[in-house]
């Protein structure tokens, strides 16, 4: 029976690599984002392979939230796979220089997005006995550093919400997984830096980074373990990473 993954932050980085494995493995998707022609794209280089479901919306609106996934089409309401990776990081300011506007929006969007989608999602893997959510967390949300703070915040809380979540759904036949990136090449650095390209490059000077693909290719581990084993938590770094500030560069 084919399986259907709904995925957040679909349009970029780790979500889209996410959606391009899952679709080669033939689960259906659901792809959500706010960036409706992205999802388009996403959506036609796919189909052709799976049946393709878009949504887009803000996580950061809970009201909208709330209604796309409570009205999904029947032939959708059945999730197998949650992947909550929408996130967004913003700044890297001492905290007493911090942009209050920055904080707002990765809270807003770190947890609370992830809170209003699994509020919606989870109820009706409680129903079928059966699901699996993915929080994509972060190093930094195993260790804080320096113009971290509110990031490294937002990101513990993730690590403290799949721990609780793992609690409150034991015995209700739901795995919940934590994966914890290092150093990963996506669009979140020029993100971060507010379109600094060169910032945004040097964050991964002199040393090879992971790819969203790598991410992607944990995630598949994870979703296709038999059914007695359950990986709650997972950090992965690129060779030349051994903690979030630690990392060996050639230059």
């Amino acid at each position: 029976m084919t399986k259907t993954a709904l995925i957040t932050g679909a349009t970029s980085g780790i979500g889209k690599a996410c959606a391009n494995l899952l679709a080669s493995h033939h689960y259906n998707l659901i792809i959500c984002g706010r960036r409706q022609e992205k999802l388009d794209e996403l959506k036609s280089d796919l189909e052709s392979q799976v049946d393709v479901l878009t949504l887009s919306f803000d996580v950061r609106d809970r009201k909208v939230v709330t209604e796309t996934l409570q009205s999904l089409p029947d032939s959708w309401k059945q999730i197998d796979v949650l992947i909550n990776n929408a996130g967004n990081a913003h700044g890297l300011s001492p905290i007493q220089q911090g942009d209050v506007d920055d904080w707002d929006a990765m809270i807003d969007i770190n947890v609370k997005g992830l809170l209003y989608v699994s509020r919606s999602v989870i109820p009706t893997m409680v129903a079928r006995k059966q699901g699996h959510v993915i929080n994509i967390g972060s190093i930094a949300g195993k260790e804080a550093y320096a113009g971290g703070n509110v990031y490294c915040a937002s990101k513990f809380a993730v690590d403290a919400l799949n721990k609780s979540m793992l609690i409150d759904l034991n015995g209700l036949g739901i795995k919940v997984t934590a994966i914890n990136p290092g150093l990963v090449e996506t669009e979140f650095s020029e993100v971060r830096f507010k379109g600094d390209k060169e910032k945004a490059k040097n964050v991964y000077r002199g040393m090879e980074p992971l790819r969203a693909e790598d991410v992607a290719e944990t995630v598949l581990f994870v979703i296709t373990r038999p059914p007695h084993v359950n990986i709650s938590d997972m950090t992965v770094f690129p060779t030349a990473q051994a903690a979030a500030t630690t990392v060996a560069r050639s230059e």
